[in-house]
């Protein structure tokens, strides 16, 4: 869930300035129109909903991965094998967003001609917020479910070593009037790109979220960025880490672990997996009933006694939307150093960044 503490250097900023310009350096790195709108929308997208661990502060590192040709950005993915409702689709090193999204649309596809299906992915990369996902299966009036791998910065309870991912995992089931429920989750206590989010405000991360190299509790986000995230629910949220981890690769045959290549540096060959199933709704009992169903449990949640009055309820998903709504208004709010750094890329870049202003 976002909610991310203030600074008194965040700053606003319009998101069609910020597509503009994302987009552009997306172009400037020699990715295709159609690749960088779509690596753009899957960035601001997670800004938009107020998951800035997932948004633009991702580009200083997209771009270096992009530059060094540690990915391919003409690469097209393409569909390895096809069984009705089981798919493998091979991203062929690009960008992460590029052969997730395809893979998704194909899930979709299928669903709608079998019922269920699931696309498993390999040669893949980092792939973004997963919500923007499962939130495609949603809009199609299908439920979706998306994992994928993620580079180990857990220990096993009881172990010193980065041996397991945080391995993130998004649920989108639509409403008929409701906006969609949404989970998206990684098994940490945090985000590993949340912690980075503090660091660049100069912020405190909060107890039990990290421990340092040693195995000590921390709370400097810049050692935590070095040292090992702490997982949610102890044993229980390892044990879900690896369940997501390996649905995420072995179906795909995509890497797990300590197998996967750094996620910034060395121009090797993207080892990361996701999977992604669509559920047609319609195949199991009417639209319309579902979506209504569905509206009824969130007002029963809205409906509920509150510990604080002054504080809603919220279902999963719900303060995204809300950050959605307002950042779309009002604009955008992100650290200064976020802007600064893509103002620093955009300029390498020999790009006129002279539309590229805060609000």
């Amino acid at each position: 869930m976002a909610d991310y503490p203030t600074s008194e250097t965040d700053v606003r900023i319009a998101p069609k300035t910020l597509v503009n310009t994302v987009k552009a350096i997306f172009i400037a790195c020699k990715m295709s129109e159609k690749d960088a709108s779509l690596l753009t929308d899957s960035l601001v997208h997670a800004d938009l909903r107020g998951v800035h661990s997932h948004g633009v502060l991702r580009i200083p590192d997209y771009v270096h991965k992009l530059t060094i040709g540690g990915v391919d950005p003409k690469a097209a993915p393409l569909i390895a094998s096809s069984k009705k409702g089981a798919i493998v689709v091979d991203g062929n090193n690009n960008m992460g967003q590029i052969g997730a999204s395809y893979a998704m649309d194909l899930a979709i596809e299928a669903a709608g001609e079998n019922g269920i299906a699931l696309s498993a992915l390999r040669g893949s990369n980092h792939c973004g917020a997963l919500d923007w996902y499962t939130l495609r299966a949603a809009k199609a009036g299908m439920i979706g479910l998306v994992g994928s791998n993620a580079l180990p910065t857990m220990a096993p309870v009881g172990g010193r070593d980065k041996i397991v991912g945080m391995n993130p995992i998004s649920i989108a089931i639509p409403g008929a009037n409701e906006p969609a429920v949404v989970l998206d989750l990684a098994f940490g206590a945090t985000a590993h790109g949340k912690i980075r989010v503090y660091h660049q405000k100069g912020l405190s991360i909060p107890e039990g979220w990290a421990f340092d190299a040693d195995g000590n509790p921390t709370t400097d986000a810049k050692i935590a960025l070095d040292g090992l995230i702490q997982p949610a629910g102890g044993h229980k949220g390892i044990a879900l880490a690896m369940m997501v981890g390996m649905l995420s690769t072995l179906l795909s045959g995509a890497g797990y672990g300590t197998a996967l290549g750094d996620m910034v540096d060395g121009p090797i060959a993207g080892r990361d997996g996701q999977f992604f199933m669509a559920i047609n709704i319609a195949a199991f009992r009417q639209l319309a009933a579902f979506g209504s169903d569905v509206d009824e449990i969130v007002s029963e949640v809205h409906a509920s006694t509150r510990t604080d009055p002054d504080r809603a309820i919220l279902v999963p998903g719900e303060m995204e939307s809300q950050y959605e709504k307002e950042y779309n208004l009002r604009g955008i709010i992100l650290p200064r150093r976020t802007i600064d750094d893509i103002a620093d890329v955009g300029k390498e870049l020999g790009l006129d960044l002279s539309g590229f202003v805060t609000l």
